[in-house]
């Protein structure tokens, strides 16, 4: 059996899922070069927050910028509310050689303090969800903090349930 060959622009194409949408009140969109600066804070406060991390600037800046710049490693969606940025996710997608398609991994997910409590995740959820049926995704997954109730009383709200899989890694031991 031939293996298909992906050119790049297919990639692109399939990567760049995200149209605007309206989920009132808010706007997602996906997210821009202009937004960079925007995920930078909002990425370094979500570390600050949550796991206690300072996470060092240039590298992080790096990081999202070679996301902006190629979809494949992931792509970035904006919440707004009154046309002010107030949350973002990002979503990277893994292959699933048992289930023959892609899971969607929802990442890096900041709300602002005073847009909580005030259905900013479940816009950006929606519309995550809304992309992923259209695109025949087989799953959206993500992973949280064990201390984070807060966040994970959200995801149950949106209809997510545990997994039965634990996450393991290997982090910092890769490069001592």
């Amino acid at each position: 059996m031939k293996r298909p060959v992906l050119h790049t622009r297919q990639l692109r194409r399939r990567a760049r899922l995200c149209q605007p949408q309206r989920i009132d009140p808010f706007v997602v969109r996906p997210a821009t070069w202009s937004d960079a600066g925007l995920l930078v804070e909002f990425n370094r406060a979500l570390a600050r927050e949550t796991e206690g991390l300072e996470l060092e600037p240039d590298v992080l800046a790096r990081g999202v910028r070679a996301a902006l710049a190629d979809p494949a490693k992931g792509e970035y969606r904006i919440c707004e509310f009154d046309g002010a940025a107030c949350a973002s996710l990002l979503i990277t997608r893994e292959w699933s050689d048992w289930r023959c398609g892609w899971a969607w991994w929802i990442q890096s997910v900041y709300v602002a303090p005073a847009a909580r409590r005030r259905g900013t995740y479940r816009a950006l959820h929606t519309s995550v969800l809304n992309d992923a049926r259209r695109c025949g995704a087989k799953a959206v997954r993500l992973y949280v903090e064990r201390s984070n109730a807060a966040a994970q009383r959200t995801y149950e709200r949106v209809g997510m349930a545990r997994s039965h899989y634990e996450l393991f890694e290997v982090g910092d031991s890769l490069h001592p």
